[in-house]
């Protein structure tokens, strides 16, 4: 990439974090008119907003993907599920600009899949597999299955009560993937005792 292309770049990339951190217009128009380039230029870096948006939060996005090794590996693959979740939960919770993205990027998963969705479906297809193969998740279940489920979590408020209500639905939406998935304490004390 050209010296003035990586520039560029790294001007919209640090122009569209700024605007997304604060309250009001963060249309794309604003994170060009910020970085100090027309939308042609801004476009052909980050052809959706999703791949703008994911780019921005490119470090949770590693957090994410780093964290499946090391959870399938100290984890029942329900478990490794279940904790890889909530953490996807609270980020899109915690920064909605990321919860709009993964939705948009969910709901267009072909060819023009944002760059940086690619590794968190990757991440997530590698859990759901992992529970497939354990017979904990119905064979047939798709990253995408999974993301689609979690999505309408992502919009209940930030509020104290609301993430206790958030918890509780995605207590209910783990059963649902996972049906035989039991309280911690019981199913670690089973681990202990096979």
């Amino acid at each position: 990439m050209r010296s003035d292309a990586l520039s560029n770049r790294m001007r919209i990339l640090e122009a569209a974090a700024e605007v997304l951190a604060a309250p009001g217009d963060t249309s794309l128009k604003s994170i060009a008119r910020r970085a100090g380039v027309g939308q042609g230029t801004l476009y052909r870096h980050f052809p959706t907003r999703e791949s703008l948006v994911l780019e921005v939060y490119g470090e949770e996005v590693e957090e994410l993907v780093a964290a499946v090794p090391d959870l399938l590996g100290s984890l029942s693959p329900q478990r490794a599920l279940c904790a890889w979740l909530r953490r996807l939960l609270y980020v899109g919770r915690c920064t909605p600009e990321f919860a709009d993205a993964m939705s948009g990027a969910c709901e267009a998963v072909t060819e023009q899949c944002p760059r940086a969705y690619r590794p968190l479906s990757e991440a997530l297809s590698a859990l759901v597999a992992a529970n497939v193969a354990a017979g904990t998740i119905a064979p047939g279940t798709t990253a995408e299955d999974v993301l689609v489920l979690l999505g309408p979590l992502w919009r209940v408020g930030a509020k104290s009560e609301e993430g206790t209500r958030a918890e509780r639905l995605f207590d209910v939406l783990m059963r649902g993937l996972c049906p035989e998935l039991r309280p911690e304490g019981r199913e670690q004390s089973q681990d202990r005792d096979q």
